[in-house]
């Protein structure tokens, strides 16, 4: 069966949201920690498109949800998706590979494919 990504995804920032509420200096460190983000030599789709890589490293489904969106807003096409979840499963392997799945999953959900 597959996930209702968009669904997901706004679920996942809402409980976010009420998180930064209980624990402000948390969420706000977390949002720090995307400097990487601002020197702009790869730009903003290659960072996306890292970011999916390693969320299918690490199997976290939110990211999953959230960096296939910012990837899509981004100009990502869904060849360059696999191409970047390519790199994911020659360093993860079966554990990668079977993410991969949910990341075409929510690409299709906001492309409508």
């Amino acid at each position: 069966m597959m996930q209702d990504w968009n669904t997901q995804r706004e679920a996942l920032l809402g409980r976010v949201g009420e998180f930064a509420k209980l624990s402000p200096d948390t969420v706000r460190g977390i949002g720090m920690m995307d400097a990487a983000g601002k020197n702009g030599t790869l730009g903003p789709k290659i960072h996306e498109l890292i970011a999916l890589a390693v969320a299918v490293t690490t199997r976290c489904d939110g990211c999953i949800a959230v960096h296939t969106k910012n990837a899509v807003a981004r100009g990502a096409t869904r060849e360059e998706i696999a191409e970047a979840l390519g790199v994911a499963v020659a360093l993860n392997a079966g554990a990668a590979l079977t993410y991969t799945a949910r990341v075409l999953d929510a690409h299709d959900a906001l492309t409508n494919k």
